[in-house]
């Protein structure tokens, strides 16, 4: 390697191609993919919008990339980055660490690891920073039938509306995550850039609703591209005053059966290491750990 250099900007087309090629590579070699559908989907429709990129050249070729993106508050502010196999253990990915520090203007750093590998493990320690949060993939068999959903009184099951359900759906989402650090914050721009993805599918998007309002729902998804797709809970929310009547679990149960009549075998969600409630859950339904994504940040 003659030299490397770092710079931000807003991509051009071509980078955009590149950073997804060095996302394939990576994914190749590590067999987890380096970053999240919400950085992906920032590289595909919105490499425009308020995040910010930073690209590492090396060689005359994109040797990796650093995503940032906004503030989520006066403190913290969340990234991603890859490097390229071919690039690795030269000193690139800590460069890039560095680098997305200080383009965070003071704002403490937290940079996710995807499958939590001990490479990144040992970059994070060596940049300062600490494990402070950790994701779990969940994933379960559909060979046998899941329960039938047993709703609760009054309510009813139906599929979403394109163009007519998104902004009473983004309202239920921020109210059924308030707690949370990134679902609860979703936009209606959020909603339609997913809803551009080939894997969207109104048909296997469940939402409950009571005297006409939403009350809960299921999002599910099947990958699409992949000789053998895993379909996912993509994401189960229900209104707050809604907790305790089993409408999760039953939207739950409906999502499983959608996916096992496409024929899926297996099925997976996320779920946060720390919430032992749903944890519980899930493991009630079947699902059992299947790999853990970590977040790292600067230690005070």
């Amino acid at each position: 390697m003659t030299g490397w250099s770092i710079t931000g900007r807003r991509l051009t087309p071509a980078q955009v191609s590149g950073v997804l090629a060095l996302t394939e590579a990576a994914r190749a070699a590590d067999a987890v993919a380096p970053l999240s559908e919400h950085v992906l989907l920032h590289l595909r429709y919105d490499a425009a919008g308020p995040g910010r990129d930073l690209v590492l050249a090396a060689d005359d070729e994109i040797a990796g990339y650093a995503y940032l993106d906004p503030p989520e508050d006066r403190i913290n502010v969340a990234g991603e980055l890859v490097v390229h196999p071919r690039h690795r253990r030269h000193g690139l990915g800590l460069a890039l660490v560095r680098a997305v520090t200080a383009e965070a203007e003071g704002h403490q750093v937290r940079i996710w690891a995807h499958g939590d590998l001990p490479a990144a493990a040992g970059l994070a320690a060596a940049a300062g920073f600490e494990r402070f949060r950790a994701l779990w993939q969940m994933r379960r068999s559909l060979r046998d039938p899941p329960d039938q959903p047993n709703l609760p009184p009054g309510t009813t099951l139906r599929t979403f509306r394109p163009g007519q359900d998104e902004d009473e759906w983004v309202s239920l989402n921020r109210r059924a995550f308030a707690k949370h650090p990134e679902q609860g914050g979703w936009t209606r721009h959020d909603l339609e850039l997913r809803e551009r993805e080939p894997w969207f599918d109104p048909a296997g998007f469940f939402i409950a609703q009571r005297a006409g309002a939403m009350t809960g729902f299921h999002w599910t998804k099947v990958p699409t591209g992949e000789d053998q797709p895993v379909g996912e809970v993509y994401v189960v929310g229900v209104d707050p005053g809604e907790q305790g009547t089993g409408l999760g679990r039953a939207l739950t149960m409906a999502g499983l059966r959608h996916l096992r009549d496409r024929g899926l075998p297996e099925v997976m969600l996320y779920v946060d290491e720390d919430n032992a409630p749903a944890i519980r859950m899930y493991t009630g339904l079947g699902f059992t750990r299947y790999s853990t994504d970590a977040m790292y940040r600067e230690c005070a």
